[in-house]
């Protein structure tokens, strides 16, 4: 018996060893294919608005759920383009809104109405994020529950826009809180 068992496991063994060889072959040809066969031309041809127009990608955006008042949108702005784009203006259908920032004023952390928007640099990223920038939405006409969807539409400087949909999550991170004044509360 022990000397079935002696032959099987080199077997088993070689198998395996090949099975992980194959598998490690194609995936490096696979990634050494992707350059080759979609060189950086042609990627802005693929998606001619985004890089020629400037538009940006919105990753993982979402807005701080709230029964009434004020709230805020967050996400992540990506810029693939070879020009900077400047986010003027924001709207949506629950509330007026605008661009706010966090910062220092009179030695306390307030917030405020962003003078001249946000800047998102050529094949550059720029977070929208609690305790920093982030798009403030005024006087809710409804409540934002957690699980809600909101349509968030940007206005750049040029004129254009660009409408992306951010979820409802309930947050209580950063300490803050979206109420007339716009400070943000104390830290206890």
């Amino acid at each position: 018996m022990p000397s079935t068992t002696s032959r099987r496991f080199p077997r088993t063994a070689a198998l395996i060893g090949a099975a992980v060889l194959a598998a490690s072959v194609a995936a490096c040809g696979s990634a050494d294919a992707t350059p080759t066969t979609a060189p950086s031309a042609s990627a802005p041809a693929s998606a001619p608005a985004s890089a020629a127009a400037g538009v940006l990608t919105i990753r993982d955006p979402w807005v701080k759920a709230a029964d009434k008042g004020m709230t805020a949108a967050f996400a992540t702005l990506v810029n693939d383009g070879d020009a900077d784009v400047t986010i003027t203006g924001v709207t949506t259908d629950v509330s007026r809104a605008e661009i706010h920032e966090m910062a220092m004023t009179d030695g306390k952390m307030a917030m405020r109405q962003k003078q001249g928007g946000v800047v998102v640099a050529a094949g550059a990223q720029a977070a929208l994020e609690p305790g920093g920038d982030h798009l403030m939405l005024m006087d809710l006409t409804r409540p934002v529950r957690p699980g809600d969807q909101l349509d968030v539409t940007l206005t750049f400087a040029d004129g254009r826009t660009q409408t992306f949909t951010a979820v409802a999550k309930p947050f209580t991170g950063a300490q803050e809180t979206y109420a007339p004044g716009h400070g943000a509360s104390p830290a206890s």
